[in-house]
């Protein structure tokens, strides 16, 4: 094998999600948020499965933080409970839940560990969707003072700041497609959601450069490597409006390059136009100071116009992995070059990249995932590459520290370099966090 030495001064981390790991839903006057609600429907999670209890963090948190510094992480990519701290999603600040926060960040740094803090990561206080949730313009506004309330409590001690996570998805599956909550299937939804969240990240730069707080912002998008399926002339023009849809759409606004064209004229063909107003674009393009990349697997492109979008995934000619997406370790590195070239080389952290790998303790409780190993080795081999070729990347956060809610699958696909034993909340380590450490201590990789 071939090691690839990172540069120097490279970060090396996991990451986290607060409706993933916290649990205690109903404690300490917490609020509820829209996955509280849709997690209790019936019908919306695999086994009807929900994040009540998940892998009761809240509670075990400097055990986990001990586990995070044994495996020698760098830095810790958490999401705060935006119900957690403002239950009614605005107004009374809860102290408790803010005490939370502010115990965990303390006990990271007591152990080394930088923490890279995420506003909003799905779970959207439930007050806020009785009035509209993210199709009312409103929610960027309460969402301004949230992320105000952090960064004045926090802001000493946190130096990282991301505004959402993925809004392609909580946008696009909880409005569009509605295997996620709201759970709508709305084209005009879809339209407002979609500029309101960008608005809500603008407000959030605003409000962090407008207070003068130290440290850096940026935001995570979710990231597929877009491939054309052949080299004809019609693949490749599919393969761009792909990107138009699932990458520019939340990525050119940041950049000072508005929505795609194409775009929004397929929500205005279906009368659903972006509410945008004066003032608008320039507010979400403020500069931001990296770009979180969030990335798992590829996809072929092909032509088809009997679709609206004019596109569509062709058949996947890699292994699939348990979530149905192709184990395409290219796919990493083939990304971050293009983002890289498409907004002029931006700094850039690797905020979420894993693998879904079900591997069960064996007869001697070791967990022998492999083929997490293997593909983690793929994607830095292809992540090594991309830096070699003049990409800006700073971090690298796995996805995930340990098995977790996975959103509408329940318990049922396992992301963590840390088993966790959902009856028991035992802790695991798997064979990949050995490589993971090993790893950090050498700062790169044999591939």
């Amino acid at each position: 094998m071939t090691f690839l030495q990172f540069p120097e001064g490279f970060q090396w981390g996991a990451a986290t999600a607060s409706y993933q790991i916290e649990g205690a839903f109903d404690e300490d006057d917490r609020g509820l948020s829209i996955w509280d609600t849709f997690a209790h429907q019936p019908g919306r999670v695999q086994n009807g499965e929900t994040g009540d209890v998940a892998c009761d963090h809240y509670h075990r948190y400097k055990d986990d933080v001990e586990l995070m510094a044994s495996l020698g992480l760098q830095t810790y990519r958490f999401s705060s409970s935006w119900a957690r701290v403002l239950p009614f999603g605005s107004g009374a600040v809860n102290e408790k839940g803010v005490a939370f926060y502010s115990r965990l960040v303390d006990e990271l740094l007591e152990h080394g560990i930088q923490p890279a803090v995420t506003l909003f990561h799905w779970d959207l206080p439930q007050a806020l969707q009785d009035l509209g949730g993210w199709m009312n313009r409103d929610t960027a506004e309460r969402f301004a003072e949230y992320a105000a309330l952090m960064y004045e409590r926090l802001g000493d001690r946190v130096t990282r700041w991301i505004t959402l996570n993925e809004p392609l998805v909580f946008v696009e599956f909880g409005h569009r497609a509605g295997g996620m909550p709201p759970g709508l299937r709305s084209h005009d939804a879809t339209a407002k959601a979609i500029h309101h969240a960008m608005l809500a990240h603008g407000r959030a730069v605003q409000v962090f450069r407008q207070g003068g707080y130290q440290g850096e912002i940026g935001i995570t998008n979710a990231n597929t490597s877009y491939e054309p399926a052949d080299d004809s002339p019609e693949a490749l023009s599919a393969t761009e409006l792909a990107r138009d849809f699932g990458t520019r759409v939340y990525h050119g606004p940041v950049y000072g390059r508005g929505y795609p064209a194409s775009v929004l004229k397929y929500y205005a063909e279906r009368g659903a136009g972006f509410p945008i107003q004066a003032g608008d674009m320039e507010l979400i393009a403020q500069p931001t100071d990296f770009l979180g990349v969030n990335l798992y697997s590829r996809a072929r492109i092909e032509p088809d116009d009997g679709r609206g979008v004019g596109y569509r995934n062709a058949r996947p000619t890699l292994p699939l992995l348990p979530m149905g997406y192709e184990a395409a370790p290219d796919s990493l590195g083939d990304f971050v070059r293009w983002v890289s070239k498409e907004y002029d080389r931006p700094k850039i952290y690797i905020t979420e990249n894993g693998v879904c790998d079900n591997t069960e303790p064996g007869p001697d409780g070791t967990i022998d995932d492999h083929v997490r190993v293997e593909l983690l080795r793929g994607f830095l081999a292809g992540l090594h590459g991309a830096m070699q070729d003049g990409a800006d990347v700073r971090a690298y956060y796995q996805w995930s520290l340990m098995d977790n809610f996975e959103w509408a699958f329940g318990y049922s696909k396992r992301f963590g370099m840390v088993y966790t034993d959902f009856a028991t909340q035992a802790r695991i380590p798997k064979r990949s966090a050995a490589f993971f450490s090993d790893l950090i201590a050498r700062n790169g990789v044999d591939a």
